[in-house]
């Protein structure tokens, strides 16, 4: 073996059994996955119920007004495809409405940062079309959670507590909702979420007087987006506190909310090492990690070992390069890059070409089609900061301010399924009254600059963080993800490589330390970049970082235990599923037998 051997101690197994593996980044909604398959229900059904759980436990990381991404492969396709749960800029959001407010970036939390909220919709157009179960008792693990309460995870109430000033001079509606004695809730105290509860039995309620159980949810889907979802735009309206420290109203409008539903749509993909790789497109990031294996493949295996100098090296060096085409060329827009274009053997080369010894300080991206790329505004100091900003990724010292959420399934007859769902963050906008939810803020992602890619435009996707992988190799599947903002395929990488390449065991994979690059732009408000910034785990070790350093790469340690957030499930050449879960944050687990 060429790669640095793994650690001789790991923190869990990696799974392995027969009948079905669920990984997730909480405990709860794991365990309800794996409940669901033990009573005879497939992936998507234990998916979906998982989904609606992970609102309730994880609600400082995701929620029902927010969004999704998911690949989807059901037994016996040979390909995934894409859950499209990401909804599109309102009507009147545009770049001439916001800057009449005076604001060059859309706010990272408040109304005005809004889409289309496209989760729910995504979860039950997936149970209709792949699942087996009614939804009522898909929905019935959450509403017990909701209605008869669960631990706060540390996490939340550290969120709380970060916000607890804005709820209670600014945001009253989320202080009742998340504070309700008045003080911020303590680690593992039990939390109710009524509101909530009714909504989902609501949906519930819609499905089950109806035959058919297809046409059931789809009237549940109805209720939502006719029903639900109106009084969060009505309720939004009214003027309140974003992010910028000005007070806006919102400006989503049941018209946006009935004209959009979630969909499935092609996956894109690339090679590596006899593995064929799957992403969603450009109106995701996920097209980057394909790029980045494409620009490792020819090189040594010791080149791109990330416990090595020069294999960390490597890696900050080309996710700098992915990342600036990202930046350049990603968006939900019909001059977004072509994927065969950013992946054509010359473009590859050329870029590889611009990898050397010496960190670089500049955000260079490429012509994949010839055309100059537009570049988004470059901020290095990010003024004014309140206390709502929406942010689901850890700040640039490595330190954890939130993340989204993630989870894998593949059952028995070979149905996988990775999906990160995020976005409505409880820190995201006021609660709403008598939902008990917030919306989302993922249109922060868009740009106030015309003619570029990502730019905010009505009726378009913001250019979404959320990037599931599936990789498949003959009869062998893998499906991963992480949380983790613009780290997400930063950290899926190195897992990648070691499993890969290096021939560690999934659960080794995760467990070893990680890296990522500080030095894109950031796709959260205030859209700021560092540049020649590292962040690396201190269990990369000295010789490392010295090494980093020497480079010219400005490195932050951020702790032991503080980068990567990966669960992973799949099936192996023997045809026995594995299951594998990150250990950073005490939250994360993977069940399987």
């Amino acid at each position: 073996m060429t790669f640095t051997p793994p650690a001789a101690f790991s923190t869990r197994p990696t799974l392995r059994g027969t009948f079905g593996m669920s990984a997730s980044t909480h405990w709860t909604a794991t365990a309800t996955a794996q409940s669901v398959l033990e009573r005879g229900g497939n992936a998507f059904d234990a998916a979906v119920a998982a989904a609606f759980v992970l609102h309730v436990v994880e609600p400082h990381l995701n929620g029902p007004g927010g969004d999704l991404v998911a690949l989807i492969r059901p037994a016996g396709t040979a390909e995934p495809v894409v859950l499209m749960g990401q909804g599109p800029a309102p009507a009147g959001a545009s770049i001439e409405a916001l800057r009449e407010r005076g604001l060059d970036l859309v706010p990272g939390a408040g109304g005005l940062a809004a889409a289309v909220p496209g989760a729910v919709d995504a979860w039950l157009l997936l149970l209709r079309d792949h699942g087996t179960w009614d939804l009522a008792d898909v929905l019935a693990y959450a509403i017990g959670y909701a209605r008869d309460g669960h631990p706060l995870v540390a996490g939340a109430a550290v969120t709380i507590s970060r916000v607890a000033d804005l709820f209670r001079e600014h945001w009253p509606t989320s202080s009742d909702l998340w504070m309700p004695t008045g003080s911020v809730p303590a680690p593992n105290t039990v939390v109710r979420n009524p509101a909530y509860a009714t909504v989902l039995e609501s949906l519930a309620a819609a499905a089950l007087p109806v035959d058919d159980r297809c046409a059931g949810i789809d009237a549940a889907r109805h209720v939502w987006m006719a029903e639900v979802l109106p009084r969060a735009a009505e309720f939004l309206r009214t003027p309140h506190r974003h992010a910028d420290g000005g007070d806006h109203p919102g400006v989503l409008t049941v018209e946006d909310l009935l004209g959009w539903s979630a969909s499935f749509e092609p996956a894109v993909s690339a090679t590596f090492r006899g593995w064929r790789v799957f992403k969603a497109g450009t109106w995701t990031q996920g097209p980057a990690l394909l790029q980045a294996l494409r620009l490792l493949e020819p090189w040594a295996d010791a080149r791109i070992d990330p416990s090595t100098p020069e294999g960390a090296h490597t890696l900050l060096e080309v996710q700098k390069l992915v990342y600036a085409d990202r930046d350049a060329w990603f968006g939900d827009a019909d001059d977004a890059v072509d994927v065969d274009a950013l992946l054509a053997e010359e473009y590859i080369d050329e870029r590889r070409a611009l990898v050397d010894g010496t960190a670089s300080a500049g955000l260079r991206p490429g012509s994949p089609d010839g055309r100059t790329p537009v570049l988004p505004p470059l901020r290095t100091e990010a003024g004014p900061v309140t206390a709502a900003t929406g942010e689901p990724t850890v700040d640039r010292r490595g330190q954890t301010r939130g993340d989204t959420c993630h989870l894998d399934v593949v059952d028995r007859w070979g149905n996988t399924i990775s999906a990160t769902p995020s976005g409505g963050w409880l820190q995201s906008s006021p609660s709403v009254p008598g939902l008990g939810f917030c919306l989302g803020t993922r249109l922060q992602a868009t740009w106030l600059l015309p003619g570029h890619p990502a730019s905010l435009t009505p009726g378009r996707r913001p250019r979404t963080t959320l990037t599931p992988t599936m990789l498949t190799r003959g009869s062998e599947i893998i499906a991963m993800g992480s949380p983790g903002g613009d780290q997400q395929d930063q950290w899926q990488l190195p897992v990648l490589l070691r499993v890969l390449v290096g021939g560690y065991e999934p659960q080794q994979a995760i467990d070893a330390p990680t890296l990522h690059t500080t030095a894109l732009a950031d796709s959260f408000w205030p859209r700021t970049w560092t540049p020649l910034g590292a962040v690396v785990e201190d269990r990369i070790g000295d010789d490392v970082v010295r090494d980093l350093e020497r480079r010219g790469h400005r490195v932050r340690r951020a702790g032991d235990w503080a980068l990567g957030r990966v669960s992973a499930v799949g099936r192996d050449a023997d045809g026995l599923l594995w299951g594998a879960a990150n250990p950073r944050g005490m939250q994360g687990y993977a069940v399987g037998r």
